[in-house]
C-alpha cells in the first residue's frame, strides 16, 4: 500500500466540515427526481398500514382466553432474568460504541456511551423510522454539524458489526441444523463466518488511503476521511467489535430463551440461536413500527414444528418487545434527566 500524505491529528471536530466552499458547489437533484421520491407522510402511512397488517394476521386466529391463561401461567422470575439479561446486552452494545468512536476523537467515559446508546433505543420505539435512535445517538454525540457527522460513521459501524454478527449466528446454527453438526464442528463455521464478515468489514474501509490520496490538500473532506483512519490503520477495533457483538447477541437469545422458560415452552436451545436472530434480522428491516407483528409473525411460524401454538408465540413476541421497551424507558429516563441536569446548570 502506498503511503498517503499524513494529516496532523486534531480533537473533535467544532466547525462545520461542509463550510468550506458555497452552497452552489454542491449537486443538486433535478426536479424530476425530487418529485419521484416517496414523501415522509406517505412512506410513515405505509408503515401504519404494515403494522396494522400484521397485528391483524396475528390476531385474527388467536383465541384470547387462551392468550390470557398463557400470560397467568407466567413465572414472573424467568421474566425478571430475561429483561436483566436484556439490560446487560445493551449495556455491552454501548461498550462496543465506546470502543469504535474513541479511536476517532469522542473520548467520553463508558458510562456516557452506554446512556447514549439507551437513548437510542428509547428513540427508536419513539420515533416512526427504523434509524432514528441512530440519527439521535449520533446528535447527543457532538455539538456540531460536522461532529455529528463523524459520530454518526461510529453509530454506522456500531451498526454493521452488530448486524454482521446477527448474521454468522443465524447462519451457523442454519448450517449446524441442515448438516447434524456437532457443537465443536458448529463453532468452526461460526469461526470462518466471524473471520470471513471481519475480513469485509475489514476491506470496506481499505479504501480510506485511496480517498485521502485523491483529496485536494487543504479541502475539507481530507480532515474528514483522515479522522476515520484509525479503522483501518488497527484493524484490531473492527474485529474486537465484532467479537462484542457475537456476545450482545447471544445475550438476546438468552433473554428469549429465559422468557420462554418461564412459559414452559418445549423448545430446544439450539432452536433459539437461529429463531431469535432470524426475527431479529427481520424487524431491522423498514415495514411495521418497532418491529411490531414481525416478532409475532416470526416466532409463530418459527416455532410451529416444536409444538409451540400461536398463543404462546405471539405471547412470546410481546414479552420480547416488552424488554425492548422496559430498556427504551431506561433511556428516556436518561435523556430527561440530563437535559434536566443542562437546564439547570
Amino acid at each position: 500500500m502506498k503511503p498517503v500524505a499524513q494529516v496532523a491529528p486534531s480533537a473533535p471536530p467544532t466547525g462545520d466540515l461542509l463550510a468550506s466552499g458555497p452552497a452552489t458547489d454542491l449537486p443538486t437533484a433535478d426536479a424530476d427526481e425530487g418529485s419521484r421520491r416517496i414523501p415522509a407522510w406517505a412512506s410513515l402511512a405505509l408503515r401504519i398500514a404494515a403494522t396494522s397488517a400484521l397485528v391483524w394476521l396475528v390476531l385474527r386466529n388467536i383465541d384470547w382466553t387462551e392468550l390470557g391463561s398463557v400470560f397467568r401461567s407466567l413465572d414472573g422470575r424467568w421474566l425478571i432474568g430475561g429483561m436483566l439479561v436484556a439490560v446487560a446486552a445493551h449495556s455491552l452494545a454501548g461498550v462496543r460504541w465506546a470502543g469504535l468512536a474513541r479511536p476517532i476523537g469522542f473520548h467520553f467515559s463508558t458510562f456516557s456511551f452506554v446512556r447514549r446508546f439507551f437513548e437510542g433505543v428509547f428513540f427508536s420505539l419513539c420515533l416512526p423510522t427504523s434509524i432514528g435512535g441512530d440519527v439521535v445517538k449520533a446528535y447527543r454525540l457532538a455539538p456540531t454539524s460536522s461532529g455529528r457527522l463523524l459520530a454518526a460513521c461510529t453509530v454506522l459501524a456500531d451498526r454493521l458489526t452488530g448486524l454482521s454478527a446477527l448474521a454468522v449466528l443465524a447462519a451457523t446454527t442454519l448450517i449446524a441444523y441442515q448438516f447434524d453438526l456437532g457443537l465443536p464442528a458448529s463453532i468452526g463455521v461460526a469461526a470462518l463466518l466471524v473471520a470471513f464478515v471481519t475480513g469485509g468489514l475489514i476491506l470496506s474501509v481499505g479504501s480510506l488511503d485511496w480517498l485521502l490520496s485523491r483529496a485536494p490538500l487543504l479541502h475539507a473532506a481530507r480532515s474528514f476521511v483522515a479522522k476515520l483512519l484509525p479503522y483501518q490503520q488497527r484493524p484490531g477495533l473492527l474485529a474486537r467489535a465484532v467479537g462484542w457483538s457475537m456476545l450482545i447477541q447471544v445475550g438476546f437469545v438468552c433473554c428469549v430463551m429465559l422468557m420462554a422458560r418461564g412459559m414452559s415452552l418445549p423448545v430446544p436451545t439450539q432452536a433459539w440461536f437461529y429463531a431469535v436472530p432470524l426475527v431479529s434480522l427481520a424487524t431491522v428491516l423498514p415495514i411495521s413500527i418497532s418491529g411490531v407483528g414481525i416478532r409475532e409473525v416470526g416466532f409463530v411460524h418459527l416455532l410451529a414444528e416444536y409444538g409451540v401454538t400461536e398463543e404462546q408465540a405471539v405471547a412470546l413476541g410481546m414479552l420480547w418487545f416488552m424488554a425492548q421497551v422496559g430498556n427504551g424507558m431506561l433511556g428516556g429516563v436518561s435523556f430527561l434527566l440530563d437535559r434536566g441536569q443542562a437546564a439547570g446548570s
